[in-house]
């Protein structure tokens, strides 16, 4: 299942975390199009990433996805060269025919591998390295901070987005079932994310308190910024169809832990013939805050 909130709500990830069971060519139009949504987040996170790191030369997205947010760097920082790191070769592929449609193919290569040892390929160090919610699907993530640091040139920036805030689509009171649905989806996907970092080789509990992570791996803290994507009722069929999809992979995902009013709540919401769904719905809407620390490499 594909997280939300803290965790990834599968807009962008394909960083063949132990998903081998994933079909990333199906998944990667759905991907693409679920990073456009939130676009405009990326773009204010760049803004303030272009006041800490002043021309780099070279980018590196760690856990790219289908490039989506490696191809925004490439025209945020037309002097950089940006490099896109995923495991999924289908999402790589995407991520270069859309370097090619955007204009900036001459700065932009992939390198196909797992986090975080495919970091070894990389010709030279970065001097931003960018890792959106890519790092919780490593079991150990201060030994994978390390290597991110490892990888970054002298004065070079570690940005990793990781945290944040649920993601809010409905009302409190739809109208239908008992108020309140979200919240206890969130509470079920919190059991779930915790089972998932459980279950991840080399599994290492960390309290998660990313400045002090990012300074036991030799960083220096630099800041900390919330973006938010608020795309208020009534929403773009873009956005519709996000949200849809986000509760399909959640009724998959932990459907079968909800009670069965919620349960039933949660299929009338997914059902399109149904006039209260999320299909049709005048009040749906999106809010979402993303959360972004910076650290440095000292010189």
């Amino acid at each position: 299942m594909a997280h939300d909130h803290h965790h990834d709500t599968g807009h962008r990830h394909g960083h063949g975390h132990h998903g081998t069971d994933i079909d990333w060519s199906e998944m990667g139009p759905l991907l693409e199009t679920q990073a456009e949504l939130f676009a405009p987040v990326y773009e204010r996170a760049m803004a303030w990433l272009a006041r800490e790191v002043t021309e780099p030369g070279l980018i590196v997205d760690a856990g790219s996805g289908p490039g989506v947010v490696a191809c925004l760097f490439a025209e945020a920082f037309p002097g950089a060269r940006v490099v896109a790191v995923d495991a999924a070769a289908p999402l790589l592929q995407r991520a270069r025919a859309r370097a090619v449609r955007r204009g900036v193919a001459d700065r932009f290569d992939t390198v196909t591998g797992e986090l975080p040892d495919v970091l070894d390929q990389l010709e030279y160090p970065a001097d931003l390295l960018w890792a959106s919610r890519s790092l919780h699907h490593l079991g150990d993530q201060r030994a994978a901070l390390t290597a991110f640091a490892e990888r970054l040139a002298p004065g070079g920036t570690l940005a990793l987005q990781e945290g944040g805030l649920p993601s809010r689509f409905l009302p409190r009171d739809i109208g239908i079932g008992r108020p309140g649905l979200q919240a206890r989806l969130d509470a079920l996907e919190e059991e779930w994310f915790g089972r998932m970092r459980a279950g991840l080789p080399g599994s290492v509990a960390e309290t998660e308190d990313w400045p002090a992570l990012l300074t036991a791996a030799g960083l220096k803290p630099a800041g900390t910024r919330t973006f938010l994507l608020d795309l208020p009722a009534p929403v773009t069929d873009r956005a519709r169809a996000y949200v849809v999809a986000h509760l399909s992979r959640l009724r998959e995902g932990i459907g079968d832990a909800l009670d069965a009013d919620d349960r039933a709540t949660l299929d009338r919401l997914l059902d399109p013939s149904d006039p209260a769904s999320a299909h049709v719905r005048p009040d749906l809407f999106v809010l979402s805050a993303h959360t972004v620390h910076t650290a440095v490499r000292r010189g």
